[in-house]
């Protein structure tokens, strides 16, 4: 438990180094040898733009919400909402943006690789990595997103984490959130999906390109078994509604 404490410490030690910094810049000059006035520069301006999203967290988040095509969480099927955390999240109302447990087994298979090749990210981080910062593997992107994930906490609730996650994730085709994909790919509003959809369309954005049902549907089906299973192991559903599913007919729309 220490142990985990003090690495946790020292995660958190380096997110705000990082943030501050404007990341591996840090380490380029020694900072007794940057002048005290200076002209501003692109790391200066990146700077400035972090404490700004951090000091007005919340209207940083909703100037990156597009709320065209909304779904409020209480018209998101519950089945839905559980597929997505079962695959994606399974302690998600347990930790408080990150999961230190998911962060160590990553941070093991990083260093084994020598890069930056598995996340172990919560839907806080996927969040946030998706409103306010890049696709790459990184160090210093992984740290800027679970400080941002701690902040993301802070300000809201799990359930309005949860749906912001629903209505901004890619879901592959094209597809931003869950009221276009629904529409994409089943001509339905979210509301209406049966379970067989819910987790077809819940293992989509770990692999959006690999996932989507029109580029692969034998993938997909894959996929949605999987989801299932998950959804069984965390006691969401029984064995019996999983096996059901899995045999269930999936219509897809015809675009």
């Amino acid at each position: 438990m220490f142990a985990k404490r003090f690495i946790l410490l020292l995660i958190i030690m380096f997110a705000v180094v990082f943030w501050v910094s404007g990341g591996d810049n840090l380490f380029k000059k020694p900072l007794d040898a940057q002048p005290v006035v200076k002209s501003l520069t692109t790391t200066d301006v990146t700077a400035l733009q972090k404490f700004y999203r951090l000091v007005f967290f919340k209207t940083a988040v909703e100037s990156k919400l597009n709320k065209k095509q909304w779904s409020p969480l209480n018209q998101i099927p519950l089945s839905l909402q559980q597929a997505v955390i079962a695959v994606e999240d399974n302690r998600f109302y347990k930790h408080s943006g990150f999961d230190i447990n998911g962060i160590l087994r990553a941070v093991l298979v990083n260093i084994q690789n020598g890069t930056v090749v598995e996340g172990g990210s919560t839907i806080s981080q996927q969040l946030v990595k998706n409103l306010f910062l890049t696709q790459e593997q990184t160090w210093e992107r992984k740290f800027e997103e679970l400080f941002l994930a701690i902040a993301l906490e802070h300000h809201y609730s799990k359930e309005e984490i949860l749906e912001m996650y629903l209505n901004t994730i890619y879901f592959g085709s094209g597809a931003y959130g869950i009221s276009e994909a629904s529409q994409l790919y089943f001509r339905k509003v979210p509301q209406d999906l049966t379970l067989p959809e819910a987790a077809m369309l819940a293992g989509i954005p770990n692999a959006p390109s690999v996932y989507s049902p029109f580029a692969n549907f034998k993938a997909a089906k894959d996929r949605q078994a999987v989801v299932l299973s998950a959804m069984v192991t965390q006691g969401m559903i029984g064995p019996n509604q999983a096996k059901l599913a899995k045999e269930a007919p999936i219509y897809l729309s015809d675009r």
